[in-house]
């Protein structure tokens, strides 16, 4: 008996110290929510994507720009090239269709010129370009649906860790209680009012109270470690979460478009550019200006007639291309496209479907939890009100133990319902918000 008092003596003071540990490290929901949007690892990759998103525009748009290359070139010929030349042109007299082989050229050949192209016209470059700025505005909007899953995530994880909290002060009160009502009966027991039995009944409920707290105590540390990890903060922080949940109604905001929904009309956007692009490079040519100029060198190296010679080499040009058959590469192309395009649609149609059915169900969800908070409100008021007065019947002889302990979980049940009520109000409230995308509106 004195090893149980001990122990629970023990239980007591150490969640004395664990209450004194969470007050100096508590963080409220906006700072975990401000934390996880600067330091959360994939906001900071899905921003990088935006940046190579940002630079590919920019890359395409280069294409635009002139292009300036420099060649340079020198051959040395063993064997001079041989072309056959028609005897006629030395001799008239000689019949056509006779030829006379000739090697023509020098040994050495030099050349170096700068080249100039820049695209005047092209459907595909502009086409390009296109495709890169949807492709930026759609790692703008998929960094946002990640802002919101973060902002969704961190807020689920602090307000579980918030019920976990509230039941281990709910525990501590209900051991405290237990603890009394242990003092209580061994005192009645040493007068030989109660037996060793209603004693060791007392001691279990002591025992599974403490379990029970171990339990909702590792738990809750799992939820700050995944807080934490939401976060992007390290796992040796100190991070802990208010205690006290003040419940109040929390009008619906206005709904908007939903993420995803925007997501996949942009990505409809980028397909039928892209779709557009290929109609365009299929009928219409590109015009592109060229120019180079250069020299050509020849060389000779046997004496007495040695030399090495330079000639100027220059021109400018338009060059237009016109595709005329590619082997239907284009055309099934084309039409993966519109199968694309019409999954879009599909997807779309789907995306809208379901946000109307979380919005219906996140709402008649909240409405029902509210309600139930109100009921469990008044179920703890009323099942505190029979315990107390219990623990007076017993002391008058007129309740039993047993009386006392279906009192006392009655008041736990109580308890219990009314913390869940409380979560299932809060998620259904931010699964709305998640839904009618307004999800912002909890940072501020």
């Amino acid at each position: 008996m004195l090893v149980s008092i001990h122990k629970l003596i023990f239980l007591l003071f150490s969640l004395m110290g664990w209450s004194t540990v969470q007050a100096q490290n508590t963080w409220t929901l906006k700072q975990c929510l401000d934390t996880a949007l600067r330091y959360n690892k994939t906001l900071q990759m899905n921003q990088n994507n935006i940046d190579i998103s940002v630079q590919r525009t920019k890359e395409a748009q280069a294409n635009l720009i002139p292009k300036v290359f420099a060649n340079s070139e020198y051959k040395y010929f063993l064997e001079l090239p041989t072309q056959l030349m028609p005897m006629d042109i030395f001799n008239p007299q000689v019949p056509s269709g006779q030829f006379k082989e000739a090697q023509f050229g020098v040994p050495h050949n030099i050349s170096a010129n700068v080249q100039l192209a820049m695209p005047l016209y092209s459907p595909q470059i502009l086409g390009t370009i296109k495709s890169a700025k949807v492709g930026t505005e759609l790692s703008k909007l998929q960094f946002q649906k990640s802002v919101e899953q973060v902002l969704y995530d961190v807020t689920l994880l602090y307000y579980n860790a918030q019920i976990l909290k509230n039941q281990l002060s709910f525990l501590d009160a209900n051991l405290q209680n237990t603890s009394k009502l242990l003092q209580n009966i061994q005192l009645l027991n040493e007068q030989l009012l109660a037996t060793g039995t209603d004693v060791n009944k007392v001691k279990l409920q002591a025992e599974q109270l403490s379990t029970q707290k171990e339990i909702v105590l590792n738990k809750y540390v799992q939820v700050l470690n995944a807080l934490k990890l939401n976060m992007g903060v390290d796992m040796d922080s100190a991070v802990m979460v208010e205690n006290n949940i003040t419940f109040q109604h929390v009008p619906d905001s206005p709904p908007k478009i939903n993420i995803d929904i925007r997501i996949a009309q942009t990505q409809l956007e980028s397909l039928t550019n892209e779709l557009q692009t290929l109609k365009q490079t299929k009928y219409v040519p590109s015009v592109s200006l060229t120019a180079a100029y250069g020299v050509s060198g020849f060389g000779y190296d046997r004496k007495p007639n040695d030399f090495l010679k330079f000639f100027p080499v220059g021109f400018a040009g338009l060059q237009l291309t016109y595709p005329i058959f590619n082997g239907t590469v284009t055309h099934r192309k084309m039409s993966q496209l519109k199968r694309h395009i019409s999954n879009n649609n599909l997807q779309t149609q789907l995306l809208k479907e379901k946000n109307n059915m979380d919005l219906m169900n996140f709402s008649r969800q909240k409405i029902v939890a509210e309600q139930t908070v109100l009921h469990t409100q008044n179920h703890i008021a009323l099942a505190q009100s029979i315990y107390n007065q219990t623990i007076l019947q017993q002391k008058q002889g007129t309740a039993s133990l047993t009386d006392i302990l279906l009192a006392d979980n009655s008041l736990r049940d109580a308890q219990q319902q009314y913390l869940n009520a409380v979560i299932d109000y809060l998620k259904a409230d931010l699964g709305l918000k998640m839904a009618n995308g307004t999800i912002k509106v909890i940072t501020f």
